[in-house]
């Protein structure tokens, strides 16, 4: 507990000044990549993690499988280790919590899309949520860092979308004054609406890169953290799609030999 405490002092930390750059790993490998090229933290991706065990993302894979690959990869790695803990599973806040700190786990994303009900949760219960989950980790003595995810400009959230910055705004205020460290508004592809964003919610946001947002631009805009969700985990696949193609056809043009003549 002491050395996940300070992981999750660190991991705070990494939250001011320089942009905190997060490559989303799935498995111990994956985990000990990001850690070898220099990041200092590991992130996974819900995504990556189900679809490796064999399940689809969205809370479709039994939580105790995700918990148990997350074991292995803090087991694998030196540095502090956040989790996309999708929804929480359904699990209450204090046994969330105690899977995560048992996981090894110094931060958790949680995201306000109701996998049951369909949409989103109700700000109001979600704010509730999160406080619970902050109540927990400081009951426990660990600062755990908790990413609040807003998927107000995912499709299946149901919001117009001339209501979505307003509403991501008010979102990540009421989240952050229940207690979540950084919040995740997920799916803003705009430099004009993420900066918005920004402005409007005090403390650290998470963004994603994409055409109109590079490195420097989410760092000019204030942006604290940046994941790349299952970026990397389908990029593998796709690498090993195309090589497979190219032996496939090598593979067609071997010739069976002329045989030796034996007279």
């Amino acid at each position: 507990m002491p050395e996940l405490k300070t992981h999750a002092e660190l991991l705070r930390s990494l939250h001011r000044g320089k942009l905190l750059v997060l490559p989303n790993a799935w498995d111990e490998a994956s985990a000990e990549l990001v850690v070898e090229a220099g990041f200092p933290v590991v992130a996974t991706s819900s995504v990556a993690v189900a679809e490796a065990l064999g399940h689809q993302d969205g809370e479709k894979a039994p939580w105790r499988e995700m918990f148990a690959a997350v074991a292995r990869i803090a087991r694998a790695v030196p540095v502090p280790v956040t989790v996309d803990a999708e929804a929480g599973y359904g699990l209450e806040p204090a046994q969330l919590v105690a899977e995560l700190l048992e996981a090894g786990a110094a931060g958790c994303n949680l995201e306000d899309t109701d996998h049951r009900a369909g949409g989103l949760a109700e700000v109001a219960a979600q704010a509730d949520r999160l406080a619970g989950v902050r109540a927990a980790a400081d009951a426990a003595g660990v600062p755990l860092v908790v990413n609040a995810r807003i998927d107000v400009f995912l499709p299946p959230s149901g919001i117009p979308e001339p209501d979505r910055t307003a509403e991501t705004i008010r979102r990540g205020q009421r989240y952050r004054a229940a207690g979540a460290d950084c919040v995740y508004p997920i799916g803003v592809s705009s430099a004009e609406v993420l900066g918005r964003v920004v402005e409007g919610v005090p403390g650290a946001v998470n963004g994603n890169t994409g055409p109109e947002l590079d490195l420097d631009t989410l760092a000019s805009l204030g942006v604290a953290r940046v994941s790349f969700g299952p970026r990397f985990y389908r990029g593998g696949l796709a690498a090993m799609r195309g090589a497979l193609e190219e032996l496939r056809v090598a593979a067609g043009k071997v010739g069976r030999g002329a045989g030796v003549s034996r007279g």
